[in-house]
């Protein structure tokens, strides 16, 4: 294991830092999703594994490779849950005993060394937690410590009617045993377990299991109990059914977007459906801006499973990481992972390091020049909406995407908020520059390609050019050498 040194100013630096772990910090960060058992091993053995069971990968792992988050340009991490799990957890969702630190991922001292040490370098920390149901020993509740006894659990009965609430919230996901929140002792004791896990080890938002499978109301407890950010999880489409549970959780995954997203990358639907997608979400949701938005994660098959274009999987990316909401980037998709169904998309990591792979520089390239035109400090506006033309800006930063591979789109977008004789250039291609003519930005996007225009005076740009300026030609593309 490498040893890491955290010294004293750090710390007391980000003290106050993960104080600041509230709504409106999450909303200014970026987050890379890893699983800790298929992350890094911090024994550096790079050999592979079953899918099926624990990997290796561990906590000292994420440690070894922070940098590679950090040069890819996140700044936030979401890693697994923690606890003690039923043996065959790797993925963390199975409790067992909820006083102990899974040793497969290390100890209380490297858990805690690895939150003070993502501190120390700008990275906040996202915890997944559950409170729904604990490791799957069918009735045999003397394995849980200490929610041990049948009265902390619903009556045993499975989930065959998504439409009944009741049951959803009632009974066994996956056979796996229901805890019951309404039971004064599992109720305190899961509000007392969250508070004292986030003040322990120093988190600064958690991200929350299987919301809908639980009331509302316990929600609403428990993130306050938590104290800092919630992020929740309501595997649905319906912005209708979604939408209320902001009411008790300060954030959720929009999964309405993601199947959007995925209707229209994947699947090669109207853009239109982009625009449409948001003014439902507006009719549902009190914070848009609190959204997660994601292309993949690890309990969906990969897009690149399901759709192997990596022009159409650019552009998913480019509208996930710059659009409105809180970016959250699955580990792998840099490296071009395209794995099917679980286990299958929860690939291990330690073979796949590669900074050169065009995927890496494609969102190293998007996240460095959203940090330097300060994105996350300008509002999402809609600029073009048609079948094949989707645009849009966060400030002077000018979003262009397709889902047309074959030939070209074009169209000339006018108040994109650029000043009249401006130029502005492609990020991807800093020889892709156009000037402001008649207050329109002339887009041209060839074969799928996803652009990101900026002023090329921006700081982005900074080393690109020489020091004469380059020639354009107004209203035109001009490709420079």
């Amino acid at each position: 294991m490498k040893r890491v040194s955290i010294t004293l100013a750090a710390l007391l630096l980000l003290a106050s830092s993960a104080l600041s772990g509230d709504v409106n910090g999450w909303k200014k960060r970026t987050v890379y999703q890893l699983l800790t058992d298929r992350f890094w091993r911090s024994n550096g053995d790079t050999s592979g594994c079953d899918l099926h069971n624990y990997c290796g990968g561990d906590h000292a792992g994420i440690i070894n490779q922070m940098q590679y988050i950090k040069d890819l340009g996140f700044d936030a991490i979401w890693i697994s849950p923690v606890v003690d799990n039923i043996a065959g957890g790797y993925h963390g969702y199975w409790a067992a005993n909820w006083e102990k630190i899974n040793s497969h991922f290390g100890d209380e001292k490297q858990l805690k060394t690895m939150v003070d040490y993502a501190h120390s370098q700008g990275i906040w920390v996202m915890v997944d937690v559950v409170a729904n149901h604990v490791g799957p020993v069918e009735h045999d509740y003397n394995q849980i410590y200490p929610l041990n006894r049948p009265e902390h659990y619903h009556t045993d009965c499975d989930i065959n009617d998504w439409n009944n609430q009741w049951q959803v919230e009632n009974c066994r996901l996956a056979r796996l045993p229901d805890l019951d929140q309404s039971n004064s002792f599992v109720r305190s004791y899961l509000k007392d377990w969250i508070k004292n896990l986030v003040q322990k080890y120093g988190f600064d938002g958690i991200r929350i299991d299987t919301i809908p499978e639980v009331p509302k109301d316990f929600w609403a407890e428990y993130g306050q109990s938590a104290g800092v950010f919630q992020m929740g999880e309501c595997f649905n489409g319906n912005d209708a059914y979604v939408g209320p549970y902001q009411d008790v959780v300060t954030g959720l995954f929009n999964y309405p977007m993601y199947y959007t997203i995925r209707d229209v990358w994947m699947y090669g639907r109207s853009m239109r459906m982009i625009a449409d997608r948001w003014n439902t979400n507006g009719q549902h949701f009190k914070d848009l801006d609190a959204l997660g938005i994601f292309v993949d994660n690890h309990d969906n098959a990969r897009f690149l499973n399901g759709n192997g274009d990596k022009r159409l999987f650019k552009s998913a990316l480019t509208f996930a990481l710059t659009a409105r909401g809180i970016p959250f980037f699955y580990y792998g998709s840099e490296q071009g992972f395209a794995g099917g169904n679980d286990p299958f998309n929860r690939e291990y990591m330690w073979r796949n390091f590669d900074r050169n792979n065009e995927l890496f520089k494609f969102i190293q390239t998007l996240n460095k020049a959203r940090t330097a035109q300060g994105v996350v400090h300008n509002a999402f506006a809609e600029k073009w909406v048609d079948d094949t033309l989707y645009a849009f800006t966060r400030g002077k930063f000018f979003v262009a995407l397709t889902n047309q591979v074959n030939g070209q789109v074009h169209q000339d977008v006018p108040n994109t908020g650029f000043s009249e004789g401006e130029t502005v250039c492609n990020i991807f291609f800093s020889g892709d520059c156009v000037k402001i003519t008649g207050g329109k930005l002339p887009v041209y996007l060839s074969n799928g390609e996803a652009k990101v225009f900026v002023p090329k005076t921006s700081s982005f740009f900074v080393g690109v050019y020489p020091e004469a300026d380059p020639a354009t030609v107004e209203g035109e593309t001009l490709m420079l050498e």
